[in-house]
Parts: structure tokens; C-alpha cells; sequence
């Protein structure tokens, strides 16, 4: 899953003048994310960084269009993200994917990691159900888990095993643009 990230120019995650606002009370608005722009290239890695409650997990979700957004524009491959249709959101999903700040809370409890890990490539049709085990410990190999972790349920984890669940779930698909929410918060 290596991949060459020589100088490349193509912009592939663009945010123009994004704002998000929650109305908190009857005459109050609290403006969360205020006129962000942001640009993302392909093969680059960048940061945004803030105090606490500053936006920028708000401002994450909104990049990943899990968020609705107040105003401005965000664009993946140049399309607007804000007028996808349902298809052009599933479809967007195999390419960028999240690490969650609290990757527990996006596991389903009831599954085992075998199934958290590989459920993706089976919604994307990138797996066959019979290479299921092979592919999740090659992805707990990824994480440095060992491959007796493929039976295990979220509840028999620690905070950090977790969270290396949920970046080795992101991994899987092999994205174009990989979002963490402080995805070095939990790790052990």
C-alpha cells in the first residue's frame, strides 16, 4: 500500500470561505468554523491545529460531508461536495476516508474486528467475503496488532487498540485523502 508521493499539483480537497453556525438559542447563533479556506494536494499531508473547541473537528465532518455547511464551498476533484447526489456520495466515501477522534464510537459493538476491518471492501465490492480473515490481519499487520485480534469485539480493546482499528479501517480502502481527528490522541 505504498505509493509515490513525488511533487504532484493536483488539487484534489478545496474549502472557500466555509462558515458553520449552530443556533443555540432563540437569538443566538455560535459560528463554529468562520470564512476557512483550505487547500489539499495530492501525495501532501496538512495539519490544521486550534484550542480546544475551536472547530476543527466541525470542520472536519463538514469536509467529509457529514456536515451540512452555512456558507462557502467545499470541492473534491472540483466538484462541489454540497450538491453530490446520494450516488456521488457513496462513491466519494472510498476516497476519503476518517479517522475518528473516538473510534469506538464508529465501531459497531456487536462486531469483530474481522468484520469492522473488512466490512468497507465488501460495501465497495473490493473483497470477496472467503478473503476476509487474510485481509484483516494484513491490515492489523499495517497497525503492529496481532492477528488474534480479527475475533475480538470493540469492548475488549484498550482506547489506543481501537483507534489503530479505526486507522487501519481507513487505510483499507487506500483513499486519496485521509482525514484524522486527532487520530494520535488515543494510541497506547
Amino acid at each position: 500500500m505504498v505509493r509515490d508521493l513525488s511533487k504532484n499539483n493536483e488539487l484534489i480537497l478545496e474549502a472557500r470561505n466555509v462558515t458553520k453556525q449552530f443556533k443555540v438559542s432563540k437569538n443566538n447563533i455560535l459560528t463554529a468554523c468562520d470564512n476557512i479556506n483550505l487547500s489539499m494536494y495530492k501525495g501532501k499531508t496538512l495539519g490544521i491545529v486550534g484550542e480546544s473547541g475551536c472547530g476543527k473537528s466541525t470542520f472536519l465532518r463538514m469536509l467529509m460531508n457529514l456536515e451540512k455547511i452555512s456558507s462557502g464551498e467545499i470541492f473534491y476533484k472540483g466538484k462541489d461536495i454540497s450538491k453530490f447526489s446520494k450516488d456521488e456520495i457513496w462513491e466519494s466515501r472510498q476516497h476519503i476516508q476518517m479517522v475518528y477522534q473516538d473510534p469506538g464510537a464508529s465501531f459497531n459493538p456487536r462486531m469483530k474486528v474481522v468484520d469492522i476491518l473488512t466490512e468497507p471492501l465488501i460495501n465497495y465490492d473490493r473483497l470477496k467475503k472467503e478473503d476476509k480473515e487474510k485481509k484483516a490481519i494484513e491490515l492489523l499487520e499495517m497497525v503492529d496488532l496481532p492477528a488474534d485480534f480479527i475475533h475480538k469485539y470493540p469492548h475488549n480493546m484498550s482506547g489506543g487498540q481501537k483507534q489503530r482499528i479505526g486507522i487501519a479501517r481507513a487505510l483499507s480502502l487506500e483513499p486519496e485523502v485521509l482525514v484524522c481527528d486527532e487520530a494520535t490522541s488515543a494510541l497506547d
